[in-house]
């Protein structure tokens, strides 16, 4: 019952955003082609094409709001999630559904559309939709503080890790939580904890729950005890499922500093999971088809430069125009890299004989001057245009647009194990690393600590930033050699 009426409730909200999305694309529409001209007349000469050009993306619209409204967890239960961060998670919608829309009218084509519009869509999509949610967690305050809306819980165990949950409910008030009194697990319950009533010990529980004793409904029990005490309680467990009353069980049983901790069940198993790369399916799937979208439009504007480059390298140098390299990608996997050649035919063969000159202080070589380089090759790493056949390797699946670089097996030989995390996820074209000044940092490690701050933070809208800061880094040819 609960659960259907949380899926009544999200639907609902869904709704509204939805409708308030639709508000701004309209209210957007008015404003620049009503009102800014008679306010601005300098800057906003005339006004829009028809509405009717605007209307052919609108369904565009509710598909990709929908799915990015989803794919950031916009509709679970947002008791125990920070307003801040719920704020912060529909200004990345906005920001990243307008770019997304951005993209796909320019490729449509529909280059009639005002930027004015799509700025005034995006301010006014962000007011509205942050203050819904602010609206919306006010009047769950209110809700709560009248004594309507809260959940009552029980918690089983009475050691430190039950108290700790008890002072985590009790610092969180706003998120309708109501303590009913402790089970004891044979531990005693710490001072401060008086007010709160000790309905006997675990064994007694089943008891408990079967008499009501405890006079008040129990919507959730949460059991706070040691894994030797979780074998004693199939029978309370299988007790819950039969009265309805929803159990969590605290599994701080491991001090991992990195891996989240997910449910997931396979064919009615459940299973403890323990993960320290994204797992979200829809975020990862849109990822994807940005990788796809963006790649077949960059090869496709980067035709001319493509030819150029390639006549340049069979002009200038004998050898093949592409590089072809072995690499490791995604958990270990190898695969061929392609690049433009910009070195001499027989560079690898006498790697030894410039080895002196690398600037980094880890197993990858980096040079800034390297006299295996040739000179249309220098100009094309300038500018990062040696990268572009890569793109090919980016809708083979092997790369992503955004991920670690890819290392040659030799650097992963003489990984240190922390190392090998960076392999966890698809390598990329560019990352933190290129935007961060790519071959100026000469400390391995600080470049193996920006990918994995890339993977432990990684997001759709990390993803859009970084490709937006790469614009100005490649185009400056800062850091490259």
């Amino acid at each position: 019952m609960l659960k259907q009426k949380a899926q009544v409730i999200a639907r609902i909200v869904f709704g509204v955003d939805l409708a308030l999305t639709s508000l701004a694309f309209f209210a957007a529409f008015f404003i620049r082609d009503r009102i800014l001209p008679v306010v601005d007349p300098v800057h906003f000469p005339t006004g829009l094409f028809p509405l009717q050009e605007y209307l052919k993306i609108y369904p565009l619209v509710l598909i990709i709001w929908s799915a990015l409204l989803f794919s950031y967890n916009s509709y679970h239960s947002h008791r125990t999630v920070l307003l801040t961060r719920e704020a912060l998670t529909t200004i990345r919608v906005v920001v990243v559904g307008n770019v997304l829309l951005a993209t796909l009218a320019y490729l449509l084509p529909l280059r009639q559309l005002s930027r004015a519009w799509f700025i005034l869509f995006a301010v006014l999509g962000m007011v509205l939709l942050v203050a819904e949610k602010v609206f919306v967690r006010v009047l769950a305050r209110w809700v709560r503080s009248k004594g309507l809306n809260y959940r009552t819980v029980l918690i089983v165990g009475t050691g430190r890790r039950a108290t700790d949950i008890a002072h985590m409910i009790l610092g969180h008030k706003y998120w309708g939580y109501k303590i009913l009194g402790f089970v004891s697990d044979g531990h005693r319950l710490s001072n401060g904890w008086a007010r709160y009533r000790v309905y006997g010990n675990v064994p007694e529980l089943k008891r408990v729950l079967e008499r009501q004793e405890i006079g008040e409904p129990i919507d959730e029990i949460v059991f706070a005890v040691t894994r030797k005490k979780l074998d004693e309680m199939k029978q309370i467990f299988l007790m819950c499922e039969e009265l309805g009353i929803r159990t969590r069980v605290a599994m701080n049983f491991f001090n991992n500093r990195v891996a989240r901790l997910e449910i997931e069940e396979l064919e009615g198993i459940p299973f403890l999971t323990f993960t320290t790369t994204p797992s979200n399916e829809t975020q990862l799937a849109i990822k994807r088809a940005l990788d796809v979208a963006v790649s077949l439009l960059l090869l496709a504007l980067a035709f001319p430069v493509i030819a150029v480059a390639v006549l340049a390298i069979k002009v200038t140098s004998p050898g093949s125009v592409l590089f072809k390299q072995k690499r490791i990608g995604l958990n270990g996997r190898m695969f061929t890299l392609y690049k433009f050649r910009t070195m001499i035919e027989d560079a690898h063969a006498r790697r030894e004989e410039v080895a002196h000159l690398n600037q980094m202080n880890g197993p990858a070589f980096k040079a800034k001057v390297d006299p295996r380089v040739t000179p249309v090759g220098r100009w094309l790493r300038k500018f990062s245009l040696d990268e572009l056949p890569q793109l090919w390797n980016v809708l083979k699946g092997d790369m992503s647009l955004v991920g670690p670089r890819p290392p040659i097996p030799e650097e992963v030989a003489s990984y240190h194990r922390w190392h090998r995390r960076r392999l966890s996820m698809k390598p990329g074209l560019t990352c933190l690393w290129q935007i961060n000044g790519r071959n100026t940092i000469q400390d391995f490690d600080h470049w193996m600590e920006l990918d994995l701050q890339y993977i432990d933070n990684w997001s759709p809208a990390l993803d859009l930033k970084i490709l937006l800061r790469t614009i100005p880094a490649v185009l400056s040819g800062k850091g490259a050699s």
